[in-house]
């Protein structure tokens, strides 16, 4: 067989991964900022205050957690379509659930379920993208497939621009049934990884632990993955709210939502191009000076046009900026563990997604007020990029097999 028909052979393959990969990201997108938008009918609904709200955006972000590392792992072992099947079926159901909340704590646990299947879902999508592409296209491609992310997100902040966030519970009900309805897809037109090991091949508990925590550069994604999405998460779940506390209506809240995640899906586009063509050292520069202004003027910005221009800066860096971790992330890892490590560097970050909301809930609660929340995030951006910046002077010169 030609190199050329080889890869006319190929390209359905990945035409059919990428297409299905981004499909899952967009409804992962629209149930990660469903709370958001949700928030002020949920809030009304179960007459919570701003700390009771900060625990239920962090709920769903707890779940993410454990889903990212199990699923990884799992996905080394069984598979990345088992697991990404799986993980879609769990956070469809639970979105259901969520619309059908009857208290607070049967809300929390139902945010706990579906973040443990959209945590799930997102180490085997970067895994499934990067295997199925070329080593030309790796970035782009799981750039191409997480757009996907803030798309969906968009979307569920036009459901707030059409008016329905009052009806909170009809985003999750979106987000809930069009999961379901795509499993049969996924379970006949997504191809299996070509980059999956079997369990005999995974490599003992030793090796495992050499190939994630012996090398200096699962240290350094850990700490950009943290910061970045605290700040990633911050701007998901408590924007809407902070908008509407200084005065904004919840149309133009979801208008400014909106330009943010518009911001994020073409940054994410951008910024993965970028990083293929500038120097490691550039593109670490602008993701994380223009998070910090962005920040700066999300905090500053005073009247509806600035604070657009400002949410579509923050997409634009800080989703964008995300999307460029999850792309430099299968880099460091042999195809054994890729999965394994993506997700344990998804699960930690996590961890900062999770803190982002619980610290911006205590100190709106003290009265710093949204200027302060935003601006109090810039140290840990700077953390993330000096992080950052070693890590993308190690990255290999191809993806290791």
């Amino acid at each position: 067989m030609t190199t050329s028909t080889a890869i006319l052979r190929e390209q359905p393959r990945l035409l059919a991964t990428l297409g299905l990969c981004f499909l899952v990201a967009l409804l992962e997108g629209l149930d990660l900022q469903a709370a958001g938008i949700a928030g002020p009918g949920m809030a009304r609904a179960f007459s919570l205050d701003k700390l009771q709200m900060g625990w239920v955006f962090s709920a769903g972000i707890l779940g993410l957690l454990p889903g990212a590392f199990a699923g990884g792992w799992l996905a080394d072992r069984v598979g990345r379509k088992r697991v990404l099947i799986g993980s879609v079926a769990l956070f469809g159901v639970f979105s259901l659930a969520t619309a059908h909340a009857w208290d607070l704590h049967s809300l929390l646990a139902a945010r706990l379920l579906t973040g443990v299947g959209l945590g799930a879902a997102l180490p085997n999508l970067i895994a499934l993208s990067s295997e199925a592409a070329g080593a030309r296209l790796r970035g782009s491609a799981v750039s191409l497939m997480y757009c996907g992310v803030p798309l969906g997100a968009a979307l569920a902040a036009g459901i707030g621009i059409a008016g329905y966030a009052g009806n909170w519970q009809l985003v999750f009900h979106v987000g809930g049934v069009v999961p379901l309805l795509i499993l049969p897809l996924l379970a006949l037109y997504l191809p299996e990884s070509g980059g999956f090991h079997a369990a005999a091949e995974a490599g003992s508990p030793a090796s495992l632990r050499r190939d994630l925590l012996g090398q200096g550069a699962t240290w350094l994604l850990w700490l950009s993955y943290f910061f970045t999405l605290m700040v990633v998460y911050i701007l998901i779940n408590w924007l809407p709210s902070l908008l509407v506390g200084q005065g904004f209506s919840p149309s133009q809240a979801s208008w400014v939502m909106f330009a943010l995640q518009i911001g994020a899906a073409i940054g994410t586009l951008t910024l993965g191009v970028l990083m293929e063509r500038l120097p490691a050292w550039a593109t670490a520069a602008l993701v994380y000076l223009g998070i910090l202004a962005a920040l700066a003027g999300l905090g500053l910005a005073a009247e509806l046009r600035s604070m657009l221009l400002a949410g579509f800066v923050a997409g634009f860096f800080a989703t964008g900026g995300q999307g460029v971790l999850y792309a430099l992330a299968p880099w460091f890892y042999p195809a054994r563990v890729r999965a394994t490590g993506v997700g344990a560097a998804v699960a930690v970050g996590r961890l900062g997604a999770m803190s982002g909301p619980l610290v911006a809930g205590q100190m709106l609660a003290l009265g710093t007020g949204s200027a302060g929340v935003l601006l109090a995030s810039a140290p840990g951006i700077v953390v993330a990029a000096l992080a950052l910046f070693r890590l993308a002077a190690r990255r290999p010169a191809q993806l290791p097999d």
